[in-house]
């Protein structure tokens, strides 16, 4: 498995607590998304741990494929869409 599987196609909204640390799946077989369960044993892949900088709403990647990760950036709208250059 070199991709991450494609969870969701939407960001998912989570409250994240000031200071609290976090483990972010980077593999998409989560079945606690968009937060690690361990589920990337045997693959390459392993979870981001964030700790949150504030108490706030935060809308978390499913897709896996954000470059903020592990926020969402709106790279789910281009899934499936053929890339130009």
């Amino acid at each position: 498995m070199d991709k991450p599987k494609i969870a969701a196609t939407e960001p998912k909204a989570v409250e994240l607590e000031e200071g609290k640390k976090y483990a972010f799946c980077t593999c998409g077989l989560s079945d606690t998304q968009p937060f690690c369960n361990g589920a990337h044993k045997g693959t390459d892949f392993v979870p981001h741990v964030f700790t949150a900088e504030e108490t706030k709403t935060a809308y978390l990647c499913q897709c896996k494929q954000t470059n903020n990760t592990p926020f969402c950036d709106g790279s789910h709208s281009q899934i499936g869409k053929p890339k130009i250059g």
